[in-house]
């Protein structure tokens, strides 16, 4: 039985000499004179030291600017702290620095095409089209390109072709329904979108045609659309206003030059989404430099990304791993895209594309890899993962069973990275790295330049106990701002509030005696299953728009082995009844409306939806009270507006418990 801490993995010196991390530490011994023995000594210099830090990464990756920076960081406290200000460069550029003659920059296969890559040299030729197509249609720097599209090379040829002239980015999975996109696009005002026609997934196909519609007339500030044909060869675009198809694209505007605008190093380089609980999703801003130097850093040194490394996660395009994934390119590693289920024609289907696709870095959810060992699979048997050399884990806690899983029946001589981060910086704060030891349910490390701590509810530091995640100094990929946020204050309440000036997560957190950490969940209520993250506010305004419904609350209620079971509760009108028509009806809502993966396993009638005096509602002390906390540990009653309704919650949590246990 593998247990909380047990040592799985040691690399040996061999490994860890020919790491990324190794080399790094050599070079900050004879060009900085900085002598760190050990990762722990190193991140300690880090984050003591974070302008010698980053200015060192600096150096180390090369960055290419047009101008010099005057300072490396400003002393403002978070977030208003200013990096490497007077520098201009461009993302882009860093990523077409690693041009190889005919070698492949992409990987891709989906339910829709069979396996088969892109060069360097097409990527370039298509990025090149793109941005002239932009330039052409009036894009400047600073407008917004949206994409409402799969994972696909066309994808990664917009974003590029959108950072090279200083335009800002933004993405949603065509899974979302229309009213989440809108939430998302229309306050940022894009002048582009770039949409698939429809995707399959699981072997059943989605048309997207009257979604892209009502995007359209929901978003007047969008001037052109630019069609991929994806689900069918040839869609009827005809009702879509200023449409053209991405191969017409192509043709009418291909260019033989792909140039470079340099940007400053706070320049907005994409927007992403976190949802809390009330409100439209938080449109976060993050900065060409913050990102480039942040996904160097975590993708070269944590990840140990080379340049004949095939790096793969899944993911969809409204996550921001399918941002850290492109960022791949930056370290000269092709990068590996799949569109579709994971899960068809059933769990062997990822680990038959590992061996199809030669991955070198495979990174998938927590999720995937308990159903695959709860439903006994063997790949390392069934399948040839030679080149395999590391396996990324985020989404949820993988927990200890999970990863002597791995090592038992996938390969034994593996470096296993649990790590976890968030949206908000597009980044992990606890990562991997090459050099140490993994140990069973331990994510590995603190990331170099993530100033992590516990901190208990007064603000004190913890060890071997759980507490808040925070992060104290700040770091270069932070938002620069939320979009139509201008005097801060949205910004500060998400993540300053609890703690002034210290960064607050939303993440329960153990930092171990050797450095390690454990991590406990989300301490807020944003949902992410299977890839694709959902806020709950944006399920609730889908549920809440039926005339039956009055009120409604969801919660996603870990268990073990890593399942989950998301139920939803709801008010409803006088005389009307939850019979299986109405619990259809909102299923059906939530799959047009959000997302087909945020569909409820249960729905339950209750008298009254839980709030605080504020009329909050109590999203995460319910959610601890199903999970089995106690109901005086996990919500404050003298808070609350209406006390007497946890009661119906702590008969569910005892019933669960039971029926759980009897499973």
């Amino acid at each position: 039985m593998t247990t909380e801490g047990d040592l799985l993995w040691q690399p040996s010196q061999e490994w860890i000499n020919e790491t990324n991390m190794a080399d790094y530490m050599k070079w900050l011994k004879t060009e900085k004179k900085i002598d760190v023995k050990t990762y722990q000594e190193l991140w300690e210099w880090s984050v003591n030291g974070p302008e010698s830090f980053w200015a060192s990464l600096w150096d180390y990756f090369d960055i290419q600017t047009s101008t010099a920076y005057e300072q490396v960081m400003s002393d403002d406290p978070m977030p208003a702290t200013q990096w490497f200000p007077g520098a201009r460069l461009n993302y882009a550029e860093h990523v077409f620095r690693n041009m190889k003659d005919d070698g492949e920059a992409i990987i891709h296969a989906s339910e829709l095409r069979v396996q088969d890559s892109m060069t360097w040299d097409e990527l370039h030729r298509q990025t090149a089209a793109f941005a002239n197509t932009l330039k052409q249609i009036g894009v400047e720097q600073g407008d917004r390109v949206v994409a409402y599209v799969s994972n696909i090379p066309e994808a990664v040829v917009a974003f590029l072709g959108c950072a090279s002239i200083g335009a800002i980015w933004s993405s949603c999975s065509p899974e979302f329904g229309s009213r989440s996109v809108v939430d998302r696009f229309k306050q940022i005002e894009p002048k582009v979108m770039v949409t698939v026609d429809g995707y399959r997934f699981a072997g059943k196909d989605y048309d997207r045609m009257s979604v892209i519609r009502e995007i359209q007339q929901a978003i007047p500030s969008l001037e052109h659309t630019i069609v991929v044909p994806y689900l069918k060869s040839q869609p009827n675009i005809k009702a879509l206003k200023n449409a053209m198809f991405w191969d017409d694209m192509l043709a009418t505007y291909a260019s033989d030059t792909l140039s470079f605008t340099h940007v400053p190093f706070d320049q907005p380089l994409w927007i992403l989404y976190s949802s809390g609980t009330t409100g439209i999703p938080k449109a976060i801003v993050q900065s060409q430099g913050g990102i480039l130097l942040e996904h160097l850093k975590a993708l070269t040194l944590h990840s140990d990304l080379k340049n004949d490394d095939r790096f793969f996660w899944y993911t969809t395009t409204g996550w921001m791993m399918w941002n850290l994934l492109v960022g791949g390119l930056l370290t000269g590693s092709s990068i590996v895209l799949y569109d579709g289920s994971p899960n068809d024609p059933d769990l062997n289907a990822m680990w038959q594309f590992v061996e199809d696709a030669g991955i070198t870095v495979f990174g998938t959810s927590a999720g995937y890899l308990t159903a695959c060992m709860k439903a006994g699979l063997e790949p390392g048997k069934t399948f040839d993962l030679s080149r395999l050399k590391s396996i990324g884990s985020t989404g949820s806690p993988l927990p200890p069973e999970g990863f002597s899983w791995v090592y038992e029946n996938v390969k034994q001589d593996l470096a296993l990275g649990s790590v976890s981060g968030g949206t908000d910086m597009c980044t992990a704060f606890i990562l991997n790295c090459p050099i140490l030891p993994v140990h069973a349910g331990e994510l590995q490390c603190r990331g170099l330049g993530c100033a992590v701590e516990a901190y208990d509810d007064d603000g004190q530091s913890l060890f071997e106990n759980i507490g808040e995640l925070v992060i104290t100094q700040p770091m270069p990929s932070m938002p620069i701002y939320f979009w139509h946020d201008p005097d801060g204050e949205r910004y500060q309440d998400s993540y300053f509030d609890v703690y002034p000036g210290i960064w607050r997560h939303g993440d329960y957190i153990k930092i171990t005696s050797r450095g390690s950490c454990v991590i406990y969940g989300r301490s807020d209520a944003t949902i992410n299953r299977g890839g694709v993250r959902m806020g709950t506010s944006e399920i609730y305004r889908v549920v809440e728009g039926l005339s039956e419904v009055t009120d409604s609350l969801i919660v996603d209620v870990k268990q073990s082995q890593g399942r989950s079971f998301m139920p939803l509760f709801v008010t409803l009108e006088d005389q009307t009844e939850l019979d299986d028509a109405l619990k259809g009806k909102i299923k059906q809502n939530i799959k047009d409306g959000c997302s087909p993966r945020h569909i409820p396993n249960e729905i339950y009638a209750v008298d009254d939806i839980p709030r605080t005096i504020n009329g909050k509602k109590l999203e995460v002390p319910v959610k601890r009270i199903l999970s089995g906390v106690p109901a005086n540990k996990a919500a404050n009653k003298g808070s609350m507006q209406n006390p007497e309704i946890l009661d119906i919650f702590i008969q569910l949590a005892e019933q669960w418990q039971k029926e759980f246990k009897n499973a």
